[in-house]
C-alpha cells in the first residue's frame, strides 16, 4: 500500500474509535443526569412564590450563595444558567431554574412550583395574569437558545418514555421467567 492510503486508514480508524468512545461517554452521562433529575424530583417540595424576574446569567453574577460557587467546577463558573428572582414568603431569593420550564415561566405572577434546594424543578400552577390568545401563541421568532431548550425537552421526554418501556419489558420478562420456574417446581 502507498503511504497516503495508510495514513488515511489510520486517521479513519482513530476517528471511528473516538466517535465510539464519545458515544459511550455521552450515554453514561445521560444516564447519570436522568438519575440526578429523578433524585431532585423526589426531594422537591411544593412552594408558592411570586416570580419577580428571570434571566440567563453567569453563575458568578447570579447572586447565589457562596456554597454554590464553591461547589461549582471552575470551568462552569462562566457558563450562563437560567436564574429566577422570586419572593417566597418574606424573602427574595435567587433560584436556578430548569432549562425546560424557563421559557414557560411567567414574570410578575404568583406560581406554585416544585423546588429542590435552590433549584426550580417544575411549575404546577400559575396565578395572576390571565393569558390572552396572543400571549398563549408561540412568538413569531424564537431565539437559538429557546429552540435548543425546546428540542432538549422533547428529546428528554422521548428518552424517559423509552427507558420506561424498556424497564416494563424487563419486568415482564422477569415475571414470565419466574412463572416458568414456579411451573417447573410444581411439576417436579
Amino acid at each position: 500500500m502507498t503511504k497516503p492510503i495508510m495514513i488515511t486508514l489510520i486517521v479513519l480508524v482513530v476517528l471511528v474509535v473516538a466517535c465510539i468512545l464519545l458515544y459511550r461517554w455521552g450515554k453514561k452521562m445521560q444516564k447519570q443526569q436522568m438519575e440526578q433529575r429523578q433524585q431532585m424530583k423526589e426531594a422537591a417540595q411544593m412552594t408558592s412564590m411570586l416570580i419577580i424576574d428571570k434571566k440567563m446569567m453567569k453563575i458568578k453574577e447570579a447572586g447565589l450563595p457562596k456554597v454554590v460557587m464553591d461547589q461549582t467546577p471552575k470551568r462552569y463558573r462562566n457558563a450562563k444558567v437560567p436564574v429566577v428572582k422570586a419572593k417566597i414568603g418574606p424573602q427574595t431569593i435567587n433560584l436556578i431554574c430548569d432549562d425546560g420550564i424557563f421559557d414557560d415561566l411567567p414574570t410578575k405572577c404568583e406560581v406554585k412550583a416544585m423546588v429542590s434546594g435552590i433549584y426550580l424543578v417544575e411549575i404546577k400552577s400559575i396565578r395572576g395574569k390571565k393569558k390572552n390568545k396572543a400571549a398563549t401563541e408561540e412568538p413569531a421568532k424564537k431565539s437559538f437558545g429557546a429552540k435548543m431548550r425546546a428540542k432538549q425537552r422533547e428529546l428528554q421526554k422521548e428518552m424517559e418514555a423509552d427507558e420506561k418501556t424498556i424497564n416494563e419489558k424487563k419486568a415482564a420478562k422477569e415475571a414470565a421467567k419466574k412463572k416458568k420456574e414456579q411451573a417447573k417446581k410444581i411439576t417436579q
